[in-house]
């Protein structure tokens, strides 16, 4: 664009003519608003997507109970482990210890290893009453001293599910003995690594075993 500016001398009289250029901003610059509202928005899903891929690790875990190993317990007694709870976007919730429940996906035990998905198509208010109820028992289980026989991980779980309430694999009434065995014997591998990691270390207990008891 071009301007002409007329700059009088007082001295002399004469107007003096002045051409004047702008030069238009380099097209490799471009002003870019952003609102507050669109910066919470991109930040809310980039933490979203960060909790899924913890949970998630590649796969679907939403409506399920997920079982990771507990060591050293688990290598003596290959069916117990750490036990959490998925909500509808596979983040998984846990109870970790005295008054602490995990809620962004980290399981205290690592990864989890198995899970076992849940049928929530006859759920009364379906999703949001499976997220509701794991949120409830949350809370409960933020007042609650961990007790590894009595109230633990697997009574979280059960919790959850009773306060649904939700019947799934015949059961309607969940405990943590239930919660157990229903997962040591249903709940689908999430790799085939995760068969060495729950059963590995017992069967060379095992074998150590035999190999000393038939020395002697």
């Amino acid at each position: 664009h071009h301007y002409h500016l007329t700059i009088s001398h007082q001295a002399t009289g004469i107007d003096t003519p002045i051409l004047l250029t702008r030069r238009s901003a380099p097209t490799s610059y471009r002003s870019i608003t952003t609102s507050p509202n669109s910066v919470m928005s991109t930040s809310n899903n980039i933490s979203a997507n960060n909790n899924s891929k913890v949970s998630n690790a590649g796969q679907d875990i939403s409506f399920t109970i997920l079982w990771s190993p507990l060591p050293p317990i688990t290598w003596i007694f290959p069916f117990i482990g750490h036990t959490g709870i998925a909500d509808s976007r596979g983040v998984t919730s846990d109870f970790q210890g005295p008054y602490f429940v995990g809620d962004q996906g980290r399981m205290a035990f690592g990864a989890p290893t198995r899970a076992l998905k849940i049928d929530v198509s006859e759920l009364s208010d379906g999703v949001e009453r499976w997220d509701d109820a794991i949120h409830e028992a949350n809370q409960v289980y933020r007042g609650r001293m961990h007790n590894i026989c009595c109230d633990n991980c697997h009574s979280h779980v059960a919790n959850a599910l009773n306060r649904m309430p939700i019947t799934a694999y015949g059961i309607s009434k969940w405990d943590m003995v239930k919660i157990c065995f229903l997962v040591f014997f249903r709940a689908r591998f999430l790799s085939t690594s995760a068969i060495l990691i729950q059963f590995g270390p017992f069967v060379v207990l095992v074998l150590v075993v035999v190999l000393t008891t038939s020395l002697h």
